[in-house]
């Protein structure tokens, strides 16, 4: 069978497509629409007419690209964006009748969950997924989650919250991320941090790329690389002190990421101060991947 799964993020739109037989499944198709939902939400939190168009718009062309590549069912989530929106069942709305799929909106905790089953392989490892609205933190082994939680902290979100002009402004974006996740830790005071670290969304992808010096296009050589405290604090502070047009220029850096990288990478060092991790390693596959190994009872991986 052929299936689809269209994750409707804080950043962009993303989607899946894969065949599912016998709980495996083989990646077909990965696609990636930048659509900055998040800087759409007003005071109110409701969701701009705009913002809200280009999503729809997104997730009809890939649902179309879907059932054109012989999709026999396709789903549709969404996450911190619309999980703030006053407005979300308009957009709902406007999904069923432009798209003709129907949205699910997926929790904080589930969201978690989802990234962390598609990024793991079953050893003991903590997960940190750093989203364009809020950034999940998990930690388990295999299905078994010992904890699993949501911080209101996207590198969208704190871009909007605080400018980062040179290198003089990362302690205070760092610190602003950090307030944030001592906040939700203390809920789980006893929390224990597990050797194994693995890193999921744009913020680790971008790092993966630059530490490699290859193309940002290259993701193949992205997956399982290593990246150190010491590597990601040499990158931030040699990003913080470019222009838009220099950072525009580096292979490695998406465009549509420019303006953002270094508040997800502040995100993350504030996560790795605290739950002092030396080295994290990068994963290609997400809460699509998680998803698609949920729903279908998936073992193993999805790809390619």
């Amino acid at each position: 069978m052929r299936t689809a799964v269209i994750g409707i993020g804080s950043n962009s739109v993303r989607m899946l497509v894969a065949d599912v037989e016998d709980g495996k499944a083989k990646q077909v198709l990965r696609d990636r629409e930048g659509t900055r939902l998040f800087a759409g939400l007003d005071a109110k939190h409701n969701l701009s007419t705009e913002a809200m168009r280009k999503t729809v718009e997104a997730v009809r062309l890939m649902a179309i690209k879907a059932r054109c590549l012989g999709a026999e069912q396709v789903d549709l989530f969404a996450t911190s964006a619309v999980r703030d929106a006053a407005n979300a069942e308009d957009l709902r709305e406007q999904l069923r009748q432009t798209a003709q799929v129907e949205m699910e909106i997926c929790s904080g905790e589930e969201e978690a969950a989802l990234s962390f089953l598609g990024a793991t392989d079953g050893d003991m490892c903590g997960v940190i997924d750093i989203g364009g609205g809020s950034t999940e933190i998990v930690i388990g082994q295999g299905e078994h989650l010992i904890t699993a939680f949501s911080c209101q902290m996207g590198a969208v979100r704190l871009f909007g919250k605080m400018p980062i002009r040179s290198h003089g402004d990362l302690p205070a974006v760092k610190q602003l991320a950090a307030d944030i996740l001592e906040e939700k830790l203390r809920t789980h005071p006893t929390l224990t941090s597990p050797e194994k670290w693995i890193g999921v969304g744009g913020t680790f992808t971008t790092l993966a790329a630059m530490v490699k010096a290859i193309r940002w296009t290259d993701r193949t050589y992205m997956h399982g690389t290593r990246i150190t405290k010491q590597e990601i604090e040499e990158k931030a502070w040699y990003l913080s002190d470019m222009s838009m047009e220099e950072r525009l220029q580096l292979p490695g850096l998406q465009p549509n990421r420019a303006d953002i990288v270094v508040h997800g990478i502040c995100i993350l060092l504030a996560v790795m101060d605290r739950m002092k991790i030396q080295e994290i390693t990068v994963s290609e596959y997400g809460n699509l991947h998680g998803y698609l190994k949920r729903k279908y009872h998936i073992a193993g991986d999805i790809r390619a």
